[in-house]
């Protein structure tokens, strides 16, 4: 049985790091007392720059150890390397959790794996800090091929350089491609880190749990405005438990919808969908090919095949048409984008032939 597959949502909760064994026992004594199972706390922190606070070492693992004593909560903390493997597996931590920038590098993630073959602990893996898929799901295969069964990912969001809201943009189509690709592994959303800002973990929670995610993952501290690593993004327990209870859980599955004629109208209009999808891949074909013709008449006399001008008149008209339908500048210009690097390919094998 996955430990990970419970009744929704799966809570996950402590602070970004273990500081002092005072700040670690209040926060789970009190978390403890709201139903949460899991016990989370980074006991070695990689930091972007030295001499930012790296976490307390394997001193905080007894801290752990008495968390698990007096509470009867499982504990978890970020593993990077074998020396932190060993030592938490000997102290007892109950699940393995790779942190984004362990999955991002395939030599390191495979120690990790190779260190736990044989082990049936559980082990959860944070997507890479690049939107890169093919590396999250090459972490997990990597556990898998050494035999770990209780196997979760964790969305805790993407670095990025454009302006966001953001500390990690989501980009929620990634975990909901990895849920496509890998249908029964458990999806935990860590909320703390895609916002940056506790006034934000309630939005990005309730989107996870409509998007059918199994858990969260959040940082909780006794005292987040005095806390030593990631301050503005921790809560209180009871900033905590205000958000699970205002949380909205909805069905996983039609027929567990209590509404009348549920199925039927939802195959209607799913119905409508495959239509508009026919459409939609009938109109890009055609406009492919006319983007072809462009490109001939182009190679014939000797023109470029990019065009910025034409192309920023085209986007600019897109946005305010959408704009007119209730369409987001950013879905148009994610859109065009893709149509407009499929025109310039097409438009280049028109320049490769003989």
């Amino acid at each position: 049985m996955n430990i990970f597959n419970t009744k929704r949502p799966l809570i996950i909760a402590g602070p970004c790091s273990a500081e002092t064994e005072e700040q670690v026992l209040q926060t789970a004594k009190k978390l403890s007392k709201q139903d949460v199972k899991i016990f989370r706390a980074g006991i070695w922190k990689p930091r972007t720059r030295p001499n930012n606070f790296e976490g307390v070492g394997s001193i905080g693992l007894e801290w752990l150890k008495k968390v698990k004593a007096e509470t009867g909560m499982l504990v978890t903390t970020e593993v990077a390397n074998t020396k932190h493997v060993y030592e938490a597996i000997k102290a007892g931590v109950d699940i393995l959790w790779i942190g984004a920038r362990t999955t991002v590098n395939p030599f390191a993630v495979q120690e990790i794996a190779d260190a736990i073959k044989g082990m049936n602990i559980p082990v959860m893996i944070k997507n890479p800090v690049n939107p890169d898929i093919e590396l999250w799901i090459g972490a997990i295969e990597r556990f898998q091929k050494v035999g770990i069964k209780n196997i979760a990912v964790i969305h805790r969001g993407f670095s990025s350089l454009s302006n966001s809201k953001y500390r990690n943009e989501p980009k929620w189509q990634i975990p909901i491609e990895l849920r496509r690709r890998i249908e029964n592994i458990p999806i935990i959303c860590d909320p703390s880190h895609i916002a940056g800002r506790r006034d934000l973990l309630h939005e990005i929670s309730q989107k996870a749990m409509d998007l059918n995610y199994d858990g969260l993952m959040i940082e909780t501290h006794i005292n987040p405005d005095v806390a030593l690593s990631d301050a503005k993004q921790q809560i209180t327990p009871d900033g905590l438990n205000k958000i699970i209870n205002n949380l909205i859980i909805r069905h996983r599955k039609p027929t567990d919808a209590k509404s009348p004629n549920y199925i039927e109208t939802l195959e209607e209009l799913r119905t409508n969908i495959d239509e508009f999808d026919s459409f939609l891949i009938e109109t890009i074909s055609k406009r492919m090919q006319t983007a072809k013709k462009i490109g001939e008449l182009k190679k014939k006399n000797k023109m470029t095949i990019l065009q910025t001008g034409r192309w920023d008149s085209i986007v600019e008209s897109a946005i305010k048409n959408g704009a007119k339908e209730g369409i987001s500048e950013k879905f148009i210009n994610t859109l065009y984008s893709a149509i407009h690097q499929e025109s310039i390919n097409k438009q280049s094998e028109v320049f490769k032939r003989l």
